[in-house]
């Protein structure tokens, strides 16, 4: 199954997700220069992933950044996602859908099977399990996953995701729906193919849903470029496995104003990932 690979992913080379969220403004000049920008930017997240994938879990792509250089970005989105997949990385295709019916359908097909093939996707709940349900035929043979926002990092999330149910925050009672919508797709290592979406900008709040969800698989952004370091992402691990930590900005920007940036991008990467790791790492019981 999907997550037991994740799982083994996370045991054999730790916990990094690196997310390409990658924007004209981080790529290097000279490159830049060199050719047209989608080309510039497949270039780039080439090269991070050569000189990184042997020490993440896996990769997020954040299919935004590519939506908005239009037909050829969504053409750099899908190799971007098959070059990874080349290289034996796990890719998150971060698209943040939420439709039902025969929407939720063609963006399940289009996500999981299509042109935009990703492994696992993350996926809203807002309209409730209507909106999971597309999802569910390709997570029945094992070979995908989906993660559910949660509970997310940005500061006005609390504006909904905090609001009181009967006996718990919403974004508790999303967890709730979470794990039980997963009770039937777990894998070996016990975690279900259907995981959670949980900020850290908020540490209590991801130790809450730690502690009342045991059995979640955990996508967590918010290290490092919005705040949060290894100590603050430490609860979202059951005996050191269990979640991914995803950072961009603080691991594909690493070379920024660094002397020779231009040159040795991909060293500062797989730099900035291997100090992210020993980072989560020494927090970790």
């Amino acid at each position: 199954m999907i997550i037991d690979r994740l799982f083994k992913a996370v045991e054999s080379r730790g916990p990094v997700c690196v997310g390409l969220d990658t924007s004209s403004k981080l790529l290097p000049v000279s490159l830049a220069a060199e050719r047209p920008l989608t080309e510039a930017v497949y270039e780039f997240n080439r090269r991070i992933i050569d000189a990184t994938v042997d020490v993440v879990a896996c990769y997020k792509v954040q299919i935004a950044y590519y939506e908005a250089l239009g037909v050829e970005g969504l053409s750099c989105y899908r190799k971007t996602l098959q070059y990874a997949k080349g290289k034996g990385a796990l890719v998150i295709g971060d698209i943040k859908r939420g439709d039902i019916a025969a929407t939720g359908e063609m963006y399940a097909h289009a996500h999981l099977a299509g042109d935009f093939e990703a492994d696992f996707v993350t996926v809203n709940p807002y309209m409730g399990f209507d909106a999971i349900s597309p999802y569910l035929p390709y997570l029945r043979e094992g070979g995908k996953g989906i993660f559910v926002l949660i509970r997310t990092s940005n500061p006005t999330a609390k504006d909904f995701q905090d609001l009181p149910s009967p006996d718990r925050s919403l974004f508790m009672r999303v967890a709730e729906q979470v794990e039980h919508w997963g009770e039937e797709s777990r894998g070996e290592c016990g975690y279900s193919m259907i995981g959670g979406v949980v900020g850290a900008t908020d540490p209590q709040e991801l130790v809450a849903v730690r502690k009342a969800f045991p059995t979640l698989f955990l996508l967590v952004p918010g290290y490092g470029a919005q705040g949060a370091g290894g100590k603050d992402v430490a609860a979202a691990f059951v005996r050191g496995n269990g979640a991914v930590v995803n950072a961009s900005r603080s691991i594909i920007g690493a070379h920024k104003d660094r002397p020779d940036g231009d040159r040795r991008y991909p060293e500062h990467a797989r730099e900035a990932v291997l100090a992210m790791r020993d980072d989560i790492r020494r927090w970790l019981k």
